[in-house]
């Protein structure tokens, strides 16, 4: 099961809803889905709250860090209470999903991206899993890093939001460990409307049943 929910981002109103803070949006559903408040709590340099659910406590996390430094934060929560790197899920920004697009996976590289290098490095591990909430790349490299710490467009936004409910709904199969069914509802598309139904030449309509007079 997860027993560690981790969001990144940056800390401050100057990054409030910037594309890189997806991963904090995330925590702030899943703890109003449960009910909790975030809390500062020094001891692991973030916000911290705990839910105690007849699956036992589980715990979320929005680093307080700033992205760069995200593992000075996640790892001594999860040494304190014996949290294994792979009940451990991580929600972030992904630059090679478009908004709308979200991934779930398990272990991997960090692809660049900072707040996960840290984690590694922090963790001694990469066999935790990542919740990949698309938010697109600007198409140029060197832009990236100020393509990140911008605002979405409303669009934008909505596709990402979407992202988070859809990962939210899978909240029950996180906390059991059904991780083959978290995959399924996080990936899930939505189904496509039916075409509608042509009429067959010569088929005489369909009218109302006749009642006896």
């Amino acid at each position: 099961m997860i027993r560690l929910f981790v969001g990144l981002g940056n800390p401050g109103t100057q990054y409030e809803d910037t594309r890189h803070n997806a991963g904090f949006l995330y925590i702030d559903e899943l703890a109003a889905r449960l009910g909790v408040r975030l809390q500062p709590d020094r001891a692991y340099h973030g916000l911290v709250a705990r839910a105690n659910l007849a699956q036992g406590p589980v715990w979320l996390l929005k680093p307080q860090t700033y992205m760069n430094l995200s593992g000075k934060s996640v790892a001594p929560l999860a040494r304190f209470f014996k949290i294994s790197p792979d009940e451990i899920l991580v929600a972030h920004d992904e630059l090679d999903l478009l908004p709308g697009q979200v991934k779930l996976k398990k272990t991997g590289g960090h692809g660049g991206h900072n707040g996960l290098r840290d984690i590694h490095a922090q963790l001694g591990s990469t066999e935790y899993w990542r919740l990949r909430l698309g938010i697109g790349h600007p198409g140029v490299k060197n832009e990236v890093a100020d393509y990140v710490l911008r605002k979405p467009p409303q669009s934008e936004r909505d596709g990402i939001l979407k992202c988070i409910n859809q990962s939210i709904d899978a909240t029950e199969a996180f906390l059991v460990g059904d991780m083959d069914k978290a995959l399924a509802l996080v990936h899930a598309q939505p189904q496509r409307p039916k075409p509608p139904r042509k009429e067959v030449p010569g088929t005489p309509a369909s009218s109302p049943p006749t009642t006896p007079d």
